[in-house]
């Protein structure tokens, strides 16, 4: 007869020679354990957790097991049943929300806040430390950056609150970059959680600015996260948006909103639209001459739309071509 030998020997190994004594004390150990006079396991049951087709304990049943042995059911040879999550999934899911929102917290600053004159020379002050922090990305990764730019973004906008007129708008405009910086280091994390809130932020500051430049600029940001997510027809959809008014936009704006449409292209499968919307972006490149200090990746890396492509075409599939490519870009 089969039986559940990596139960059999975990039982053995704590000293229970029988399956009465061993249901016996793991009975003991619950009620202990969960503070539950009423918590029973019979030795029936322990002796169909030994066959060869062991029944799924109820999730308490298999805290107690793994409080006893250190490993969970599906490690002592029970089947795992679907939709199983094992309950220190749910703690660490629990854990990282809170961090989320501790986190993300740094960008509301909660209630009014004191009065303050604010100099228009803190526009320059935080353009300035932008920079410095696009540069430190390349360098140091997200992790490290994370904290310091949403601390600063947490200022600025306390700032917003006391500022007048065009200060306060420039504040706005320096802001929305903060937040978008801040979006992505969550994104390069791997946090899409926080992605997306600080996406969110950016695209609310962006329309609070007035300043179409920014706002087609988050709406490129949100499409980015989608692209994460897998969902080409949300990223066409947002890039799409962006270039309604395509006139009024920097070049830039529709440099970075056409090679972004490209990749939603390339998640629904549709070469023909990757190469006509990276070929639109190559043609507006070279008019790329602003002076707005977020966004500049495409005129900072070398062969930047082609690494687009080439990360298209790997998307679609195409091997070949995305290796061709990729030797261009890195030669």
């Amino acid at each position: 007869m089969e039986r559940n030998d990596a139960l059999w020997a975990a039982r053995l190994g704590r000293g229970w020679r029988t399956i009465e004594q061993a249901a016996a004390q793991l009975q003991k150990h619950g009620q202990r354990l969960l503070d539950d006079p009423h918590f029973t396991v019979s030795a029936r049951t322990w002796r169909r957790w030994e066959g060869s087709r062991p029944g799924w304990p109820a999730e308490e049943t298999a805290i107690v097991v793994h409080d006893v042995f250190g490993r969970w059911p599906e490690d002592l040879g029970f089947t795992t049943p679907p939709g199983w999550i094992r309950p220190e999934h749910h703690e660490e899911a629990d854990v990282k929300r809170r961090a989320f929102v501790s986190v993300t917290a740094a960008a509301l600053v909660a209630g009014p806040v004191a009065a303050q004159h604010v100099d228009p020379a803190l526009i320059d002050y935080f353009q300035e430390q932008l920079e410095g922090h696009y540069r430190a990305d390349m360098f140091l990764g997200p992790h490290d950056l994370i904290g310091t730019v949403s601390a600063q973004y947490q200022l600025i906008d306390k700032l917003v609150r006391s500022a007048q007129g065009e200060t306060r708008r420039g504040l706005l405009r320096v802001g929305a970059a903060y937040a978008a910086l801040v979006g992505w280091l969550y994104q390069d994390a791997g946090d899409m959680d926080g992605a997306a809130f600080w996406r969110g932020v950016t695209q609310e500051i962006a329309v609070r600015s007035r300043d179409p430049h920014l706002i087609g600029y988050s709406l490129v940001n949100q499409a980015q996260v989608r692209t994460d997510l897998g969902d080409g027809h949300a990223v066409v959809d947002l890039c799409e948006a962006a270039l309604d008014d395509a006139g009024r936009l920097a070049p830039k704006v529709r440099v970075m909103s056409l090679q972004q449409q490209a990749h939603g292209a390339s998640l629904i499968g549709d070469r023909s639209a990757v190469d006509r919307l990276i070929d639109q972006a190559d043609g507006l490149l070279p008019r790329v001459d602003d002076d707005l200090p977020w966004g500049n990746a495409c005129r900072r890396t070398p062969g930047y739309l082609e690494v687009q492509r080439a990360t298209c075409y790997g998307r679609l599939g195409l091997g070949a071509e995305a290796v061709s490519l990729w030797s261009q870009v890195l030669s």
